[in-house]
Parts: structure tokens; sequence; C-alpha cells
């Protein structure tokens, strides 16, 4: 399947905590964690385990900064 989201971010699983309806999925990129929140099914349907090669796609219509 081909995106055109520009922020994909090769990774690997490194969590996956399911819960009752949601999952949390945590993926190291670059030595730094992403937490994805999906659903419970997606998460199952996916397979998805610690080790697990994936794609962090990040779709953003704005990215705020504070200092």
């Amino acid at each position: 399947m081909k995106l055109s989201t520009r922020n994909q971010l090769p990774g690997k699983v490194t969590a996956v905590k399911l819960g009752g309806i949601m999952a949390e999925v945590v993926v190291t990129v670059g030595g730094i964690e992403i937490v994805s929140a999906i659903t419970r099914t997606s998460a199952e349907t996916m397979q998805l385990k610690p080790g697990d090669s994936v794609k962090a796609i990040i779709k953003s219509t704005e990215v705020i900064i504070d200092k």
C-alpha cells in the first residue's frame, strides 16, 4: 500500500499493552520511543508483538514548539 503521508519512521515494536478496547503500542525509532494508541482489534489483526518491524506513520496538520 502506498501512502501520501511523508512522516513514515521505520522502527521496532518494543511493547504491546492490550486493554479492553484500546491497545498501547510502543515503537522504538532511532533510540526514541513513540507510543501509539490503536484499537485492540487492529493490534490483534496485525498480530503485533515485540520485535516486529513496523512504520510509525505520523499525520499532523501542525507541530507546536514551546520554550
